[in-house]
């Protein structure tokens, strides 16, 4: 009985095809073997492992306390005392020449001074009877409009407004320590102080029916007309 095969089944043709097939797979083999690297496997035992519970350091900050600087020293005013050449000296001083170490020497006692003439006397601002204008505030008004002279750097600038003066009324009625409270400026200033000091005496201020000194407030004011 012949059998039947047919081309296709026949393996013979397909034997160089599946030799190459085989080789190829081969090769991939080897080299596939040679690339494999092995690693050596290591063993972690984590309970074992120590924590470094290390607490961390705090540097405290220093603060440096800076000292105020000490308050300057009280200024030391030196009082210049005026002596009249006709001044009697009581006593007259005798001078040894011909002292040395051995001679004794008197032990000097300064003569005690009155000091009730020394103190000056207080200055009032209220009191029982203040002191006045000769005729009146009117006639106080009059004088000041007479005698002030606009100046003029103050009329160039315009410059107007009141200057307020402040003088003692002295026992006697004279006028001292004048001075200005707040001025303007222009030569206004300089020219209320001038026709105040030029005033005449005033009807002094009297506390407990005795003239005494008192502090005056004056308005002097300038208007461009």
């Amino acid at each position: 009985m012949e059998i039947k095969k047919t081309p296709k089944a026949d393996l013979e043709k397909k034997k160089v095809i599946f030799f190459e097939i085989g080789l190829i797979l081969a090769l991939v083999i080897v080299f596939a073997a040679f690339e494999y690297k092995d690693y050596d496997k290591q063993t972690i035992d984590l309970s074992q492992r120590a924590i470094d519970d290390i607490p961390e350091e705090i540097i405290p900050i220093t603060e440096q306390k800076v000292k105020p600087p000490p308050p300057p020293p009280p200024k030391q005013v030196t009082q210049i005392k005026i002596v009249e050449d006709d001044v009697e000296v009581d006593e007259d001083i005798d001078i040894d020449v011909e002292a040395d170490d051995e001679t004794i020497i008197e032990e000097y006692i300064p003569p005690e001074e009155d000091e009730e003439g020394i103190v000056e006397a207080e200055i009032f601002t209220v009191v029982e009877s203040m002191p006045e204008f000769p005729g009146g505030m009117g006639e106080l008004m009059k004088y000041l409009a007479t005698n002030i002279k606009y100046p003029p750097l103050a009329k160039e600038s315009g410059i107007q407004g009141r200057v307020f003066i402040n003088f003692v009324v002295e026992p006697d009625g004279k006028i001292s320590n004048v001075k200005v409270l707040r001025g303007i400026g222009g030569g206004c200033d300089e020219e209320a102080v001038r026709v105040v000091e030029s005033m005449p005496k005033w009807k002094a201020g009297k506390q407990r029916g005795k003239p005494v000194r008192v502090s005056y407030n004056l308005p002097v004011k300038f208007t461009l007309q």
